[in-house]
């Protein structure tokens, strides 16, 4: 694995995250607790290591790639990572009080928190997935 694999590698984690965030919902309409702490704990774990990664790309290869062809494409994309990157930014602490939250066995105020915390985690997770669809692979950019 080279440090350009990594884009890949954290679209995989984005995704994988999406996945036990879904796994996790489910489990939680249908009672069962552990299932859905084990999804969320392995949620927050792959959002982590994305973090690192992502981190770690970013660090190492000292570029952007900008979005340019199709042009016409372009301000659905950069709407698409706005949104992204500004979810991103706020879902941090929105995370980590609802994981505290959970910890404290305070479930009262974790489902009041988690309400918005979920679908916020969700679309940042799917998001960062898709944005290396449109980045690295539908229009790969030159």
């Amino acid at each position: 694995m080279t440090l350009h694999d990594l884009p890949a590698v954290n679209a995989t984690l984005n995704g994988l995250s999406a996945a036990f965030l879904i796994a996790g919902f489910i489990a939680i309409q249908r009672g069962n607790q552990l299932a859905h702490r084990n999804c969320m704990i392995t949620a927050f774990g792959t959002s982590v290591v994305f973090l690192a990664c992502y981190l770690t790309y970013h660090a190492m290869v000292k570029t952007v790639t900008h979005f340019v062809d199709p042009a016409w494409f372009r301000p659905i994309y950069l709407t698409i990572l706005a949104t992204h990157t500004l979810l991103a930014a706020a879902i941090v602490p929105l995370i980590l009080m609802t994981l505290w939250r959970a910890k404290r066995e305070n479930f009262a105020a974790h489902k009041k928190i988690a309400r918005w915390t979920w679908p916020l985690w969700l679309y940042v997770s799917v998001t960062g997935v898709v944005i290396y669809l449109l980045l690295y692979r539908v229009f790969p950019q030159k």
